[in-house]
């Protein structure tokens, strides 16, 4: 049996913290109806001992038959109490107005949320049978959307190499996973039954088999959250007649990590705020806002002329409208703040 106080990890992983042995003698033998077990859920944090979450969900069963497991880390990681979680995403009620028409501060919109299917495992546990299959009703129920929404997808495997460089100049192309989805097998078969829907106007834009089955992403210049918010809700009415996403009242959309569970949603702006971004409190403003700061190119990156990604950080137990107006009202008070500097 495997021993956990045998396996060098960071110690404020979360993986570590909770998987106590007593986890592990519980769910020993226990088997998701995808062959997710617990070995297979800690692999990644095991693998990779400076993680600081190390356990991954293989499919929708993985968040109940292994819920000794996934439950405190849930806790821990949301603050959630397990109490409930609804998704909204009406805007009545609230202001929409852009925020900065000038394009003085924010230079770009994009908000997004990870999918699963209720029937399928999750990209670390899927055969490359149901991946094939997956697809093919993915893009399916792409070539439904309406209007502006319409567009094309381009698999990954095959890809010309124009069209590859034009995916990478328009920072679209996605690739294979990190060390840490390595471990948990989300780079199987790669890249095969992978690929990219976006609209005519490249405004909207679909991932699939990434992290997670599908990246559902809205996005443009500018900052009128209301529009590119909008956009995501009404592709994902038509997308959600199509398509049955693994989901329940306590964890909200289910997703390969634990962390995006809830909403699955991520939503950002590209803010230029040289003067603010250089105080010495300038990350508790931030987080008194209920924001995350990134580089401009992705987690861990550096900021380039005082520009920020700058997101919501909460997913599970609040609802999109309520991540509309944390985001909406945290950039207003950004621009505030360095118009006053």
């Amino acid at each position: 049996m495997l021993l956990m106080t045998e396996i060098k990890t960071n110690p404020d992983m979360l993986m570590k913290k909770h998987c106590t042995e007593e986890v592990i003698t519980k769910l020993s033998g226990v088997i998701t109806p995808h062959g997710w077990t617990v070995e297979k859920a800690i692999q990644s944090g095991i693998d990779n001992p400076d993680s600081s979450i190390g356990v991954y969900a293989g499919d929708p069963e993985s968040y109940t038959m292994l819920a000794p497991l996934f439950d405190p880390v849930i806790r821990e990681y949301h603050n959630y109490d397990m109490s409930g979680h609804k998704s909204d995403f009406s805007l009545e009620g609230i202001s929409t107005e852009n925020l900065d028409p000038t394009g003085a501060y924010v230079l770009s919109t994009r908000i997004r949320v990870g999918r699963n299917f209720a029937k399928y495992a999750f990209p670390s546990a899927i055969s490359s049978e149901d991946r094939a299959k997956m697809e093919s009703e993915i893009v399916e129920a792409l070539q439904k959307l309406p209007g502006a929404l319409a567009g094309d997808y381009f698999p990954l495997d095959g890809m010309t190499e124009d069209v590859r460089q034009q995916m990478v100049a328009d920072h679209f192309l996605f690739k294979q996973g990190d060390r840490f989805l390595e471990s948990v097998g989300v780079n199987r078969d790669w890249p095969k039954n992978r690929g990219i829907f976006f609209s005519h106007d490249k405004k909207f834009l679909v991932w699939v088999s990434e992290e997670d089955s599908m990246r559902i992403i809205s996005m443009q210049s500018g900052a009128d959250i209301a529009e590119v918010f909008t956009r995501l809700a009404t592709a994902l009415a038509t997308i959600n007649a199509h398509l049955n996403f693994a989901f329940d009242d306590i964890r909200g959309y289910h997703t390969t990590c634990p962390t995006n569970l809830g909403t699955a949603m991520r939503a950002s702006v590209h803010i230029k705020i040289p003067k603010l971004s250089a105080s010495k409190n300038f990350k508790d403003v931030c987080a008194t806002l209920g924001l995350s700061i990134r580089g401009v190119h992705g987690e861990h990156s550096e900021s380039s002329d005082g520009i920020y990604d700058i997101s919501n950080k909460r997913r599970l137990g609040i609802t999109e409208k309520e991540i509309f107006q944390q985001l909406y009202d945290g950039v207003k008070k950004l621009i505030e703040l360095e118009k006053s500097l």
